[in-house]
C-alpha cells in the first residue's frame, strides 16, 4: 500500500494507479529465459540500483536520504529508480527480459511470492541479511515456502479511524465489536453524513479491507464459501442496508474513503497509516485511531500485513548480490527504520525500532497493536493469492448490489478452484 503526499496529489493519482496482476506463467517464462541466458549486463562495480515505487516527491526524497547515508557508510554509490506501484512488476519483467535487472527490487508484499515462485529471487539469509529482532509474523510476510526473500523496512495494516468530535457529541464510545460498530454507525448517520466508510471496490483495495472482517471471524482465503466468510460479507451488507454505509462503497478506493472522512461525510472509516499525512493537513479535524472491531468481545482483530519488501534478484553475480545484502542491512537498520517510519507514518519492522517509534507517536499505538496480530495475504496461498483476490472483487460487487453472499462466495470459490 502506498501513501499520500502532504498536498494530497498522491491519493488523487492513486485512483488511476491500479496494480496489474501478471500471470505466474508469464513471469516464469521471462525469468527462466533470463536465467538460462546469463547475466549479460555490463555494470559499474561501484554503482548499485534500487527499483522502487517512490514516485511521490516526499517518498522519493526520504529514500534518497536513506540511500545517501548508506552509500557513505558502505563506500558505494546507491541510486534509486522509481516507477508507479502498479508498474514495479511489469518493469522488473522488462528488465529481466533485457538482462538489465537492478540490484534490489522493492516489491509489494502481495507481489513478491509471484517473482519468488519463478526462482528469480535470492535467499536473503544466505546472503547475510539480518533477521534479528524481526517478529515472526513479519519474517513470514517476507518469506515464501520457508525461504526469506523479502526484508521490510516498515509495515502497515488497517485500523478504525474515527472523528472524536462527532463521537463525543453523540455520546458514543469507540466501538470494539461488530454489534457496537453497527449500532454506532446507525446512530451517527445523519443527513449527508454516513456512520462509516470503507472500500469495497472491485480492486485490491476492497479485498485488503475485507480481510480483517473475514479473518477475525475465523474465515480463510482457502475456503471462500465457508459460513465465516459469508457472515463477514453479510455484515458489510447489513451496514449498507441500515444506510450507515454509502452505496458508492462499491466504487471507492481507500483514497476515496479518506476523502469522505476528511470532508465530514463519514464519522468513522477503515483505512491505514498511509492516510495520516493527508489527514493532518485538514485543520480542525480531530481524529483518533483504534483496532478494527471484532465479531465478539475477546476475539483477536486480525488485519492484513502490508508494505514493501526489499528483494535481491538473481543477476548471476554473487559478489554484487552480497553487497546488495549489505545495502539492505543498512536500509533496515534500527535507526533508518525509525527515521523512515516517522516520515511515512508506517510501523518499523524491527521490534526494537517499533518500541522506540511507539513512544514517539503514542497516538498511533493502536496500529502497533494491530500489526502484532496481522498476517500476510499470501501466507497460505503464495502466488495463488491473485486468483482469490480477483474472485473476491467480483463477489463484492455482486453481493453489495443485491445478490446473496452465500451464492456469490460459493461461485468465487469455484472460480478459484477452476483457475478461471
Amino acid at each position: 500500500m502506498t501513501a499520500s503526499s502532504p498536498d494530497g496529489l498522491r491519493h488523487r493519482r492513486r485512483r488511476r494507479n491500479r496494480r496489474v496482476i501478471v500471470p505466474l506463467t508469464v513471469v516464469s517464462a521471462i525469468v527462466a529465459a533470463t536465467a538460462l541466458s546469463g547475466c549479460g549486463q555490463q555494470r559499474d562495480d561501484n554503482v548499485y540500483t534500487v527499483l522502487n515505487s517512490s514516485t511521490d516527491d516526499s517518498y522519493h526524497s526520504w529514500d534518497a536520504a536513506t540511500l545517501s547515508r548508506c552509500s557513505t557508510k558502505l563506500g558505494v554509490t546507491i541510486e534509486q529508480q522509481s516507477v508507479p506501484a502498479a508498474q514495479v512488476m511489469t518493469k522488473s519483467l522488462r528488465m529481466a527480459s533485457s538482462k538489465s535487472l537492478p540490484d534490489i527490487i522493492q516489491f509489494d508484499g502481495s507481489e513478491m511470492p509471484t517473482f519468488a515462485e519463478t526462482g528469480g529471487l535470492k535467499d536473503l539469509k544466505k546472503l547475510g541479511v539480518s533477521t534479528a529482532d524481526i517478529p515472526r509474523g513479519i519474517f513470514d510476510y517476507g518469506s515464501y515456502k520457508g525461504t526469506y526473500y523479502g526484508a521490510a523496512r516498515t509495515v502497515n495494516t488497517l485500523a478504525l479511524f474515527y472523528n472524536k468530535d462527532i463521537l463525543n457529541k453523540a455520546g458514543l464510545e469507540v466501538p470494539t465489536t461488530w454489534a457496537e460498530m453497527q449500532e454506532s454507525a446507525k446512530k451517527l448517520t445523519r443527513g449527508s453524513r454516513y456512520g462509516i466508510a470503507l472500500s469495497a471496490g472491485g480492486a485490491e483495495d476492497g479485498v485488503y479491507q475485507f480481510t480483517p472482517f473475514m479473518w477475525s471471524n475465523g474465515g480463510s482465503e482457502t475456503d471462500l464459501g465457508s459460513k465465516q466468510v459469508v457472515e463477514a460479507l453479510d455484515y458489510w451488507k447489513a451496514l449498507l442496508k441500515d444506510g450507515s454505509l454509502s452505496k458508492s462503497t462499491v466504487n471507492w478506493t481507500q483514497a476515496d474513503v479518506n476523502d469522505q472522512f476528511m470532508a465530514g461525510n463519514a464519522a468513522m472509516m477503515i483505512n491505514g497509516p498511509w492516510q495520516v499525512e493527508t489527514l493532518n493537513t485538514k485543520k480542525g479535524l480531530n481524529w483518533g485511531i483504534a483496532q478494527i472491531p471484532v465479531p465478539e468481545a475477546g476475539d483477536d482483530s486480525v488485519g492484513p500485513l502490508g508494505g514493501g519488501m526489499l528483494t535481491i534478484p538473481d543477476i548471476g553475480d554473487t559478489v554484487r548480490e552480497k553487497t546488495s545484502a549489505r545495502i539492505i542491512n543498512c536500509m533496515t537498520s534500527e535507526q533508518e527504520e525509525i527515521t523512515y517510519a516517522l516520515n511515512s507514518w508506517m510501523i518499523p519492522a524491527n521490534q526494537k525500532a517499533a518500541d522506540t517509534w511507539r513512544k514517539k507517536v503514542p497516538e498511533l499505538s493502536s496500529l502497533a497493536d494491530q500489526v502484532a496480530t496481522a498476517r500476510s495475504r499470501t501466507a497460505k496461498l503464495g502466488a495463488g493469492w491473485s486468483s482469490v483476490s480477483l474472485a473476491l472483487q467480483s463477489a463484492f460487487q455482486a453481493a453489495l448490489t443485491g445478490q446473496s453472499s452465500e451464492s456469490v462466495l460459493k461461485h468465487a470459490q469455484q472460480r478459484v478452484e477452476s483457475g478461471n
